[in-house]
């Protein structure tokens, strides 16, 4: 079964969306992330693992679970990703997907229509090797997780890079494959560093904060 949970703003349970499906029917195949638009509408990507890959799409929908459709697909052209691995949505509605094994950001309009694409493998400033988490700043640009080569970049929505840091290792603003992102309301960025087990935080300006968590499985 495929689903999504639904909370109130307390964290006490609504009701769930969804149930195992591909286009046309209604419903999610092995959903793995999802965004808010300001229209309020969910967009959800799902990347079902197993072959045949015709399971990788974004489905729309809205809380009270009308399928509104499905756009995207797999494949390696126009509008067609290999592996959906995080989306973000920004004011006017456009919706961005990073592609890990394409090793690039896609872009539609809120309606489903392929818009742009940028992105090559590298290490380069402006290459990714496997994006992962992406959200976007205060002023509308996008931070991009920047996996394999730790670190976090920041483009404008056209594609245009603006700057980028971290760096691996262990210690205070570095990172070992660090994976989702977020930001709060006064633009400060989150950064789920996965193998060093811990969550970073940094100001606007990509300068580290804090630190919360560490290995192990005692609370905190």
């Amino acid at each position: 079964m495929s689903t999504a949970a639904v909370f109130s703003p307390a964290f006490t349970y609504s009701h769930t969306i969804g149930n195992q499906g591909t286009p046309p029917a209604h419903g999610f195949s092995a959903p793995v992330d999802v965004a808010l638009g300001p229209d309020g509408l969910l967009y959800v990507i799902c990347n079902y693992y197993e072959y045949p890959p015709t399971t990788k799409f974004i489905v729309k929908c809205n809380v009270d679970e009308d399928y509104l459709g499905a756009f995207g697909s797999y494949g390696t052209g126009e509008g067609q990703f290999t592996w959906p691995n995080s989306i973000a949505v920004d004011r006017s509605g456009d919706v961005f997907l990073t592609d890990e094994w394409l090793h690039q950001i896609s872009v539609f309009d809120n309606d489903g229509n392929f818009l742009r694409r940028w992105g090559t493998e590298g290490d380069g400033d402006g290459q990714w090797n496997r994006p992962a988490g992406i959200a976007f700043d205060p002023d509308d640009n996008i931070l991009v997780v920047d996996s394999f080569n730790n670190r976090v970049q920041r483009f404008t929505s056209s594609g245009e890079f603006l700057g980028k840091w971290g760096g691996p290792g262990q210690g205070e603003g570095q990172f070992d494959t660090p994976w989702g992102i977020n930001l709060d309301s006064e633009g400060n960025v989150y950064v789920a560093d996965w193998r060093n087990d811990r969550i970073q935080k940094f100001s606007s300006a990509g300068q580290f904060m804090l630190q919360v968590g560490r290995s192990g499985d005692a609370d905190g």
